[in-house]
């Protein structure tokens, strides 16, 4: 064959079917603009000059990773229903002469041109607009914005490298599609499957089954710890049931429509219902696809922006003072008043320099240990558990505090008898009377504290805490301090906490730390361990990681949209022209082109809003074990996290619909006038 021959009837071919080609390129060269700003920011010198820039960079390229097993995934998928048209055109080829390695050299040229074109569109538009999402980032980050403009050669490399290699894997394997099928197959390959498909009462119920049992996981998990290690078994769960239940279920939607005679036997319902009968069995794991992506869209945006937005309530919640001084000390017998007047002054006599007064400052020692906790027992050796998972399941963190410092920090007048106790619990539930410590001796519960001013510690921590005021130290935890490791290390540790705000700016708050850090430091012993925050000197890192988990959310939010959107206008295409032979044989016996439309609509709105409709039932289902892990972060604010969702499904939902509008017109034309359609 003469030389340009294949790059002519490529070039005709895409032409022509443009309305198969312009989609996928569109969401190649969005995916790899994507990629490249990914990349881009990852390894910006602005981003990394920010304060917290570095954490943010890190999640960025966790994300690379994240979008690279995606972009394989998704374009492989999409690209099925692309090749799924074309391989009628490819079977007429082989009739009319053409053999296999001839259709091979289509398929090269035609990879060539769509690999060169989105590649060099994408990379394109991705350098563009990688200024746009510098600017974002430091926005997030509250840095200071610069107007270099820089280029990433790396990341250009890399993106090319990634997406040549996902391109010849599709060329690779559609040849291997095509060279298995002979070319009467192929003429007729839109019609595979085409049979009265049976509704799958064993698969429907196990997909049942499945997306009960995570729900109950949803509702049910109380302790945080717990939501972190289920989650992913719930989200995978959640997506094997998804699967399950559209390809059995819709089955049987549409079979219980069919028996419906006074639903079925109307011109609007009649067309639309048969056909989708024979489509679900194959459709199914599409519409599956896309209430997955929405779920995954929704629960994504609503957790980072809620994180985002609660970023001060959770940095309030993770500093409870401005300034905090803590001394760990390994001598429970040095945890005496006269230590603690002398660390006291000292903090006092440093803030005083700078001319600064202490608002609501807060004293008290306190020893910690971690447990497993088994009704009333508390198990502080917690690796005589043989099963981890029941290990992180009752897992806590005790603290001590003394009866004197308790009431010197409320202001109460409490009594407590040897043996008596107080208990507060955070993050946490405890119903018994009594707690025995194994090797440890007892605690009677008395009462339990209301409130209890918790300690940066606590408030960090992911256990769960529980605050036991003891009548003194020296008696009351004479056992438990004897306790000791397998490498002989005491298991109790007792600290010394001093907390308090400050009237000074960021600046000076930040030099008074670091004096006090210093100044204690000095003055402990050797074996002890002392430790200074400041919220201001942490306010930085900290709106940089939720800045950056809310930018890397938006980001792979655009991803899975652009699947949702390209997966609902493929099926929108093929399943129309799969539908026009049907719909000009309605039309030849009088079916009119509004009787058409009205079918079409019955037909969409059964089909395509319910993936919207099951994504918003799991992140109903979901939220519950997303609050629970939003309190990881300190986010408490249950009422900030129920308004974002709300909001984000709002606007997730108004875009759906215009999506299923476009995407429906698009369908409406080809099956309204299959006369005048160009293949």
């Amino acid at each position: 064959m003469r030389g340009g021959f294949y790059p002519r009837i490529v070039l005709t071919g895409m032409k022509k079917n443009r309305r198969l080609y312009l989609p996928y390129l569109f969401t190649c060269i969005g995916m790899i603009m994507m990629y490249y700003i990914i990349l881009f920011l990852a390894k910006n010198p602005i981003i990394a000059s920010i304060r917290g820039g570095d954490s943010v960079q890190q999640m960025l390229s966790l994300g690379s990773y994240v979008m690279t097993f995606f972009a394989v995934i998704f374009l492989f998928y999409t690209h099925s229903f692309l090749i799924r048209r074309r391989k009628k055109e490819f079977g007429l080829y082989n009739i009319l002469g053409m053999g296999k390695r001839n259709i091979g050299m289509v398929m090269f040229w035609e990879t060539v041109f769509v690999a060169l074109g989105a590649v060099g569109i994408g990379l394109f538009f991705g350098i563009v607009c990688s200024k746009l999402g510098e600017l974002i980032l430091v926005n997030v980050l509250k840095g200071d914005v610069k107007y270099s403009f820089l280029i990433d050669f790396a990341a250009m490399k890399q993106t090319m490298f990634l997406f040549g290699m996902i391109f010849l894997l599709i060329f690779i394997n559609t040849m291997w599609q095509v060279g298995r099928t002979n070319a009467i197959a192929l003429l007729h390959s839109e019609n595979v499957g085409e049979k009265p498909p049976k509704a799958n009462w064993f698969l429907g119920l196990i997909g049942i089954a499945l997306l009960g049992g995570a729900y109950y996981l949803a509702v049910t998990i109380e302790n945080p710890l717990d939501a972190m290690m289920w989650f992913f078994v719930a989200v995978i769960m959640v997506i094997i049931a998804t699967y399950l239940i559209f390809i059995a279920g819709s089955v049987l939607i549409c079979k219980l429509l069919q028996k419906n005679k006074k639903y079925y036997y109307q011109k609007k319902h009649f067309v639309s219902v048969s056909s989708m009968a024979y489509r679900m069995k194959r459709n199914g794991a599409g519409l599956a696809s896309i209430c997955i992506l929405a779920t995954m869209v929704l629960v994504m945006l609503a957790g980072s922006a809620c994180l985002y937005m609660g970023s001060e309530d959770s940095l309030q919640t993770r500093y409870p003072q401005g300034i905090v001084t803590t001394v760990r000390q390994y001598d429970l017998g040095k945890m005496n008043d006269e230590e603690a007047d002398k660390r006291r002054q000292t903090v006092n006599e440093i803030v005083a320099v700078h001319g600064g007064a202490l608002i609501q400052p807060i004293e008290y020692r306190y020893a910690t240990i971690t447990g497993v906790i088994n009704g009333d027992e508390l198990e502080v050796d917690y690796r005589m558990y043989e099963s981890s998972a029941t290990v992180f399941k009752n897992l806590y963190q005790i603290y001590f505090v003394p009866l004197t410092d308790y009431n010197k920090m409320t202001g109460g007048q409490e009594t407590l008898a040897d043996g008596e106790a107080m208990m507060y619990t955070y993050r946490c539930k405890y119903e018994d009377d009594i707690l025995n410590v194994h090797n440890g001796g007892s605690f009677r519960i008395i009462k339990k504290i209301p409130e209890f001013r918790i300690n940066s510690n606590m408030a960090m921590d992911i256990l769960p805490s529980i605050v036991i005021v003891v009548p003194d130290f020296e008696y009351s935890l004479q056992k438990i301090a004897a306790l000791k490791t397998e490498n002989g290390e005491q298991m109790l540790i007792p600290y010394w906490y001093y907390g308090f705000d400050l009237n000074a700016d960021v600046d000076e708050q930040v030099e008074i730390t670091q004096e006090i850090y210093a100044a204690l430091k000095a003055g402990i012993d050797a074996d002890a361990i002392c430790y200074c925050e400041s919220r201001e000197a942490n306010r930085y890192d900290f709106y940089a990681t939720y800045g950056g988990i809310f930018f890397l959310g938006i980001l792979l939010s655009i991803v899975f949209l652009f699947a949702t959107v390209l997966i609902m206008y493929y099926k929108q295409i093929s399943e129309g022209y799969e539908d026009q032979a049907r719909f000009a044989i309605m039309q030849k016996v009088g079916m009119t082109k509004e009787n058409i439309r009205k079918s079409i609509n019955s037909q969409m709105l059964t089909v395509f809003f319910m993936p919207l409709v099951m994504a918003v039932v799991h992140l109903a289902f979901a939220f519950p074990m997303i609050r629970k892990l939003l309190m990881l972060f300190n986010l408490m604010n249950v009422r900030l996290l129920v308004l974002t969702t709300l909001v984000i499904v709002l606007i997730f939902a108004v875009f759906y619909a215009v999506v299923y509008k476009i995407t429906s017109n698009a369908y409406i034309s080809i099956v309204s006038d299959a006369k005048n359609e160009k293949m």
